[in-house]
């Protein structure tokens, strides 16, 4: 084989052309580490369960998009990007349906004036008037709660 113009010196002499000669392997390598020992009782054990808010929920999906709206606050998935809104950090939610009446349009005004829009295409117009009836309950009880943290 040549490199360059020049042959090549270097090769095994059982290797087929263009290979070296083999990589020596360290001998731990490939077994599992050896196990540490357990210092204190188990994460759990520290204390009682976290309760998590429970409430209602809505959740509405295409294959780009998606709005979750539950006790933790908005999340908006636009194009693989995340977007997560406590309810806190929230001044008002908009929704409206969108053009051609199989798009639902979800926009969160954020506490410092931010305007983020998601848009999520119901596949049937009675799909989406399933999701404008469900919608609008749910961000009630959170919007209107009177125990809800001001927005900053």
């Amino acid at each position: 084989m040549t490199y360059g113009g020049y042959a090549d010196r270097h090769q095994h002499p059982q290797a087929p052309p263009g290979f070296g000669p083999p990589i020596p392997v360290p001998p731990s390598y490939g077994q599992p580490p050896p196990q540490q020992p357990a210092y204190g009782p188990p994460p759990a054990a520290y204390g009682p369960p976290q309760q998590t808010a429970t409430g209602p929920e809505f959740v509405a999906h295409d294959r780009h998009n998606s709005v979750i709206v539950d006790a933790a606050g908005v999340a908006l998935e636009i194009q693989g990007h995340t977007l997560e809104f406590p309810w806190s950090a929230i001044a008002t939610v908009h929704f409206a349906p969108g053009p051609f009446a199989t798009v639902l349009m979800v926009a969160v005004t954020h506490a410092g004036g931010m305007l983020y829009e998601c848009r999520i295409a119901a596949r049937k117009q009675a799909v989406l008037q399933q999701w404008l009836a469900e919608l609008g309950p749910v961000l009630h009880h959170y919007l209107a709660n009177p125990n809800r943290p001001p927005a900053w």
